[in-house]
């Protein structure tokens, strides 16, 4: 068993958008190939208003609320409201129009990931999951509690379907626990604390609240795990997956392998097809 190592950390830097919306990049978009499959990662504080409906093609977005209430409301059919805790998966595909909207009054403090879809299934049909966070399937040790969004934990599956493998887990440690995630040896993978502090991987490197960390490479075919322990009470998403290694091409709210499926992208947003 590979043990992983943290190659890096760093501190997410927030700033004010408006007066109702503050947002900080962990994963920045400047660089999607880094962390394949995914694109980036937003954390986000914000206020009804702040976005309008608004489109989407070829990837996944994975929206993990921290704090308030978030609304849901898509053209395919697609609605949930989301409390602490709770994982809205929504499947753009071949493209839905869609908004989020903290409830009237309420302050939202999310995560949304967006994950690449392969060229396989970039206009496959839109299709939305709600992962409430009470139902989600949980692993439990002395002083761990590991809840299992997407993949696996130890032997626990959860029943979240996925185009690409994705392990997505919340790990929750007392102080002084310590806990072993375990991966495929060919996932790329990162981790956001957003409580406490511990350390992480072979090298025990620590990190605290508001800090992510990138996982050092496996091998292929080889299985993996990282080590997590609690220096004091501990909460951090570890999001993990297998890389796509194609061509990324995006603009805007779209996610394609090339330039003219952009182009067509933006045609058929504009001709009304994402209505259809």
């Amino acid at each position: 068993m590979i043990q992983r190592e943290i190659t890096r950390t760093w501190t997410v830097q927030h700033h004010q958008h408006s007066p109702i919306h503050a947002a900080g990049m962990v994963l920045n978009p400047t660089n999607m190939q880094e962390f394949d499959p995914f694109l980036f990662l937003a954390e986000d504080f914000f206020k009804k208003g702040t976005f309008d409906f608004h489109p989407h093609r070829g990837i996944e977005t994975v929206t993990y609320v921290i704090e308030g209430k978030l609304e849901h409301n898509d053209n395919k059919a697609g609605k949930g409201e989301l409390g602490p805790g709770d994982v809205q998966w929504m499947t753009a595909g071949r493209g839905v129009i869609h908004i989020e909207d903290p409830a009237e009054g309420e302050t939202v403090h999310s995560l949304q990931l967006w994950v690449n879809l392969p060229r396989e299934h970039k206009m496959t049909e839109p299709r939305y999951q709600n992962l409430r966070g009470q139902d989600m399937p949980v692993r439990e040790e002395e002083g761990a509690l590991i809840r299992i969004f997407s993949g696996s934990s130890g032997g626990v599956q959860s029943a979240t379907q996925n185009y690409v493998p994705v392990t997505f887990v919340e790990i929750n440690l007392k102080a002084g626990a310590s806990t072993v995630q375990d991966l495929p040896g060919n996932y790329t993978g990162f981790m956001y604390v957003l409580e406490g502090n511990g350390f992480f991987g072979k090298n025990k490197v620590e990190a605290k609240k508001g800090q992510a960390l990138q996982l050092g490479k496996g091998v292929e075919g080889e299985e993996s795990e990282v080590t997590i322990q609690a220096k004091e009470r501990l909460r951090v998403l570890l999001y993990a997956g297998k890389p796509l290694n194609e061509p990324i091409v995006a603009r805007g709210p779209f996610v394609m392998n090339t330039e003219e499926e952009i182009r067509q992208a933006y045609r058929d947003y504009m001709d009304g097809k994402f209505e259809e």
